[in-house]
């Protein structure tokens, strides 16, 4: 069994430990993730919600993505750190901010989304798949 992934906000207002492994790890540049990360990309893993277990209270920002579906980015009300997020169309996953691990190091890419929206000065590993929006499969 896999050691647990175990993070939260900056300052320790929010924190969660998960269970098993992310199905899909992926550097995101949509909009939406250069305007929460403030730079080129937002880094995400995604897990199996049943393997969640978050603690303290965080503030919720909705918005609709490309899809039209509801995305809900959860961020620290004292601190202000993103730190995870949870989308309406998938109820069953949960993904967090690759930066928000204790050990950000665990962390391992395995695409680039929204490469359209790429910006030139936002150098990503380029021996990773990119994908145009968000693969569909």
């Amino acid at each position: 069994m896999s050691k647990s992934y175990i993070g939260g906000c900056a300052c320790g207002a929010i924190r969660y430990e998960i269970s098993g492994e992310p199905v899909f790890s992926n550097d995101c540049q949509c909009r939406d993730c250069q305007h929460e990360s403030g730079t080129g990309h937002g880094s995400h893993m995604t897990f199996r919600r049943e393997g969640v277990k978050l603690e303290g209270q965080a503030s919720h920002w909705d918005m609709v993505a490309d899809s039209g579906h509801v995305k809900t980015r959860g961020f620290c009300p004292s601190c202000g750190s993103p730190v995870y997020m949870t989308f309406s169309a998938m109820p069953e996953f949960f993904s967090v901010r690759a930066a928000s691990l204790d050990d950000p190091s665990r962390y391992r890419p395995q695409a680039v989304t929204y490469a359209v929206r790429g910006l030139a000065w936002d150098r990503l590993d380029p021996n990773l798949q990119k994908f145009g929006r968000m693969p569909t499969e």
